[in-house]
């Protein structure tokens, strides 16, 4: 059985994967071309549910149980389908793994802050990726990604999208 919030996308699902790590959860990203038992092998062994579209994986062994067909199409339709399915807090903990390599993330030094554009050096909220050596900030484009996050974690903005 998987781990409550952690996660295994496929190449299908790669920008889904992103926004789940964008709110906080651990979710590793498929390369394409995996094979679809060593995939399921890899979720079963590190607890996580993998998350596809791909409907032949559920006729493979050992498919029930590890792995969650999403029927959606778009990015929002997904982020939907897994708020109404698994309960998904799109603000659970946002913005504390790398978007890049999934590693939680740390406090960037003072000298890593030395890194980033001098206007945002006075935020408190720098972040730095000890596994890819990359810094995060409370930027334009992370506030565009907060309130994305925040939008989809109130049930009435759902209410606004087309029944699949």
């Amino acid at each position: 059985m998987h781990s409550a919030h952690r996660y295994l996308c496929d190449e299908m699902l790669t920008g889904l994967g992103r926004w789940l790590r964008a709110a906080g959860y651990d979710t590793l990203i498929l390369d394409a071309g995996e094979v679809d038992a060593v995939v399921l092998k890899r979720a079963r062994d590190e607890r996580r549910l993998l998350l596809t579209r791909d409907r032949g994986i559920l006729k493979q062994a050992g498919a029930e149980g590890s792995v969650l067909l999403l029927g959606c199409n778009s990015l929002a339709d997904c982020a939907a389908e897994l708020s109404q399915r698994l309960h998904v807090d799109w603000t659970y903990r946002p913005f504390t793994r790398c978007l890049v390599c999934n590693t939680p993330l740390m406090m960037a030094s003072e000298r890593q802050r030395q890194d980033i554009p001098e206007d945002a050096r006075q935020d408190e909220r720098v972040f730095y990726c000890p596994a890819c050596d990359k810094l995060y900030w409370e930027g334009g484009h992370v506030r565009r990604m907060r309130s994305r996050l925040q939008r989809w974690a109130t049930a009435d903005f759902w209410d606004d999208l087309s029944p699949p």
